[in-house]
């Protein structure tokens, strides 16, 4: 008998409708086929690893923006569930399956928290679509709420998009005038990089960034002078970067960093470039709420 700790049902081919290949990392078994809703996340820039066949259920790994979540495909390949699977005497199966992931030396996987806790915390994002007909200034914005990205900073805090590319000097700028202020420390804004590559170098940093369970981190100390933080890895899928580009293209940016924001009016903000008044892009920030405690980046 198992058991599975199940956090959502099938449904996500709704939510991600595209259709690219997926790289995987076959174990000891032959890798089957993507399953089309897995097919689909691997599209919108997450990485898919193939976990092996245990309990006649072919298990499945992806992570996106530093979440990892985990699948299992019932026999017939009908249906899925997506959780954390554990064996008749209650031992957690998927910590397993992790465990010889990271074995092989996929650098995907390699960082991956292996305890029960973090496994437990897998879940699924959902998003409902308004029906609302949108203004050309709300659709931009929603298009790059679709982007991929990654927090810096205290999630309760005014949120600032910055689309930036690992190599752009300017964007290193941007993000460490706010450190240097204490502007992400103190909770003032949470900035949601949108990473972004326009040579195949930084392309593959940049999808390393949004795959890497601690990108923020990893953010910091490439800014800071790591060289290691981001490596150039070709086995990385680049489809999330390449889904970004895409975005700013068909807005016209044409320059990083390009900073997207609501200000206090409620008006979309857009700032070309790092910002020349940095006070005075702070100030016309929302106001933070109160009960927010700050997050250290």
């Amino acid at each position: 008998m198992k058991y599975f700790l199940t956090m959502s049902l099938m449904g996500l081919a709704l939510v991600f409708p595209h259709a690219l290949l997926a790289q995987t990392t076959a174990l000891t078994q032959a890798t089957p086929p993507l399953p089309a809703p897995i097919q689909n996340l691997v599209n919108e820039g997450a990485q898919a690893r193939y976990m092996g066949n245990d309990y006649g259920l072919d298990s499945w790994l992806t992570v996106k923006n530093g979440q990892e979540q985990y699948f299992y495909v019932m026999p017939g390949g009908k249906a899925f569930v997506m959780g954390v699977l554990f064996d008749d005497k209650g031992k957690l199966v998927t910590i397993d399956q992790l465990q010889k992931l990271r074995n092989s030396g996929d650098p995907i996987v390699d960082a991956l928290a292996d305890d029960a806790a973090a496994l437990a915390a897998a879940r699924a994002a959902a998003q409902n679509e308004s029906q609302k007909p949108l203004s050309a200034s709300d659709r931009m914005y929603s298009d790059i709420e679709g982007a991929n990205w990654i927090p810096l900073g205290n999630p309760e805090a005014p949120i600032v998009y910055a689309f930036i590319d690992p190599q752009c000097p300017h964007c290193h700028a941007f993000i460490q005038d706010l450190r240097q202020r204490g502007a992400l420390d103190q909770g003032l804004l949470q900035v949601r990089v949108v990473p972004v590559g326009f040579k195949p170098e930084t392309q593959a940093q940049a999808a390393y960034l949004m795959a890497a369970p601690d990108p923020a981190a990893r953010l910091l100390a490439h800014l800071d002078g790591d060289t290691q933080a981001l490596p150039v890895k070709a086995e990385i899928n680049s489809a999330g970067v390449a889904r970004n580009v895409e975005i700013m293209q068909s807005w016209k940016m044409d320059a990083t960093p390009f900073v997207v924001y609501r200000g206090r009016d409620g008006g979309l903000k857009i700032v070309r470039g790092n910002p020349k008044d940095m006070d005075g892009f702070l100030k016309d920030l929302p106001v933070a709420a109160a009960t927010a405690s700050p997050i250290a980046p």
